[in-house]
């Protein structure tokens, strides 16, 4: 019988296994199957091994976004607009996590600065 503290290691070296590709295809598994919270602990691991990597990011935010890990989905998305300050849905993203969070305000110009990238017509 294993110990708890055993028992944790193990789990935890499941995150951390195979290749960033093996694990990244394993995060989208899971975040696809909405296992939020597996698709982060994975996806933690590849975004601090390769910072520079949007499509990480932006997933990790997203799996925080649907966890309503809001305060964790807006600094990763801060981020990834930091390197690329053009990217629609992170702005998109942004905007929404900042009103879910009783922000709407600082939510507003996100909102229309995504709507307008993406050609739609501001709704207010």
């Amino acid at each position: 019988m294993r110990a708890a503290g055993e028992e944790e290691q193990v789990s935890d070296t499941y995150y951390e296994f195979g290749t960033a590709s093996e694990r990244w295809d394993r995060a989208r598994f899971f975040f696809d199957a909405k296992e939020y919270g597996t698709a982060v602990r994975i996806l933690r691991g590849l975004v601090a091994e390769h910072p520079d990597q949007t499509a990480q990011r932006l997933l990790l935010a997203r799996a925080y976004y649907h966890s309503a890990q809001l305060s964790r989905a807006e600094t990763e998305l801060r981020a990834v607009l930091e390197r690329d300050p053009v990217e629609h849905y992170a702005r998109l993203m942004l905007g929404r996590a900042l009103e879910r969070q009783g922000r709407p305000d600082e939510a507003a110009p996100h909102l229309r600065m995504a709507a307008a990238m993406s050609g739609e017509t501001p709704s207010s």
